[in-house]
């Protein structure tokens, strides 16, 4: 799945943080946010111009070097500062997409039984927006093409009418933009960029559930752009029906237009896939080898790309010819590497956080709110369960807590998991996204 320009910039910070200290990274990247990503350009605002003068002068080469350490690419960075970020958008709404990539088109989706609806779906909105479907509501498993259609809505609807202004985010992130909206007082900025959008775009819409501020906010905006006739598409790992935490107002409006679900790809479909990806990487193989691929790598089509690009690797960095046994080495790999998942503790926390809308240091710590204790106890039990860690281990992790505390958490939420649904399903959204963070 492409990333958001968030997720990049945190894997940015993450790059910094092998060169400076803590303390630099938080007095002059705390508050800083990454607003969009283009093929050689990467923008980021802070809400100090001083914080901008001292980012701009010291640290632009830092953040291009770990850029280039991700991407194996050049890219120039532009910092914003205060009262820039409005007027930024506002010189280029189209701007606020980052949807521009030619590899994701309607041309480069291999399509098959197991996908034709939704393909013909997304052709036919991208061909008359908001007169079609509205909305259309892709679902499916990670890494089937919900995302691929959606950049591929996006980069026809640029091609035909250059005026609309298209508008992506992923349901977390639209969750997070809106608390910093909150915290800022920026919320006619905020209602402005979704609101007046032509076509909005949400991948991953099953990150709101549960969350009532997001649901509420999210309500609006669909109802704005829904009564003014703009396209709205939404992609989910499941369909609404099955978002038990997710608003009944909520789920009513994603059936008001088309559902289309993608499932994972028969053998047919496996085999024109490997070799569509064996051809835009201009890699020869053999009728056995793309036979042998499409037999075992069967679960999705990001699995089988990757399966390409390290049959790829093996061929260019190891000078091995592409035999059926070169081909079984790739293979072998890439389902260790999912069946050797194994989230880390900061991943679980960090997931949980983003679900309850608390920060770390309020988990980790001794705030004793109801939410916040609760969050606390579903962290100890994930982390318990997901993990090889000891009580004690986990107690370190929320600032030292004794290993009877930590056994004393799990097994309430072992009980209430028995006798509240509720709470179960809760449980459950939370370790599909943690188990999603292996796909990423």
């Amino acid at each position: 799945m492409i990333k958001s320009p968030a997720d990049i910039w945190a894997k940015v910070l993450d790059n910094l943080k092998k060169e400076m200290t803590p303390t630099t990274i938080a007095t002059w990247f705390d508050d800083s946010t990454a607003v969009e990503m283009t093929d050689s350009l990467f923008v980021i605002h802070t809400p100090s111009n001083f914080k901008k003068d001292i980012i701009s002068r010291r640290y632009i080469p830092a953040v291009q070097a770990a850029l280039r350490d991700i991407f194996s690419g050049d890219f120039d960075v532009v910092v914003l500062g205060e009262g820039e970020l409005e007027s930024y958008i506002k010189k280029d709404a189209r701007s606020v997409s980052t949807l521009e990539n030619e590899e994701f088109t309607f041309e480069r989706f291999v399509v098959g039984n197991s996908n034709k609806f939704a393909h013909a779906a997304a052709k036919a909105v991208a061909e008359a927006p908001a007169q079609s479907y509205n909305p259309l509501f892709i679902y499916g498993d990670s890494g089937l093409g919900k995302t691929h259609l959606i950049y591929a809505i996006s980069h026809e609807i640029r091609k035909n009418y250059p005026e609309m202004r298209i508008v992506y985010i992923k349901g977390d992130e639209f969750t997070n933009e809106l608390v910093a909206a909150i915290r800022e007082g920026k919320n006619l900025e905020f209602r402005d960029k979704y609101r007046l959008a032509d076509l909005f775009l949400v991948d991953d819409i099953q990150f709101i559930a549960g969350k009532v501020q997001t649901q509420e906010e999210f309500f609006h905006t669909f109802n704005t752009l829904y009564e003014a006739k703009k396209q709205i598409v939404l992609t989910s790992d499941r369909p609404p029906k099955e978002m038990t935490r997710l608003e009944d107002r909520l789920k009513t409006r994603f059936e008001w237009g088309l559902l289309a679900d993608i499932q994972p790809p028969d053998y047919e479909t496996r085999l024109a896939i490997i070799k569509n990806k064996a051809s835009q990487l201009h890699l020869e193989l053999s009728e056995a080898v793309v036979e042998y691929i499409a037999e075992n790598i069967s679960s999705n089509v990001r699995q089988i790309e990757g399966t390409v690009k390290k049959i790829l690797a093996f061929r260019d960095l190891l000078d091995d010819n592409i035999t059926v046994n070169t081909v079984s080495r790739a293979v072998r790999d890439m389902l260790k590497e999912q069946a050797d998942f194994v989230p880390s503790p900061s991943v679980i926390i960090d997931e949980i956080c983003k679900y309850y809308l608390i920060e770390e240091y309020e988990l980790r710590g001794q705030q004793r709110t109801k939410d916040t204790a609760s969050a606390r106890q579903i962290a100890m039990y994930l982390i318990r369960r997901m993990t090889n860690l000891s009580l004690s281990d986990i107690g370190k992790e929320f600032e030292n807590r004794d290993h009877t505390t930590v056994m004393h958490s799990i097994s309430r939420i072992e009980n209430l998991l028995k006798t509240n649904p509720k709470f179960a399903e809760t449980v459950k959204d939370i370790t599909a996204n943690i188990n999603a963070r292996s796909q990423k």
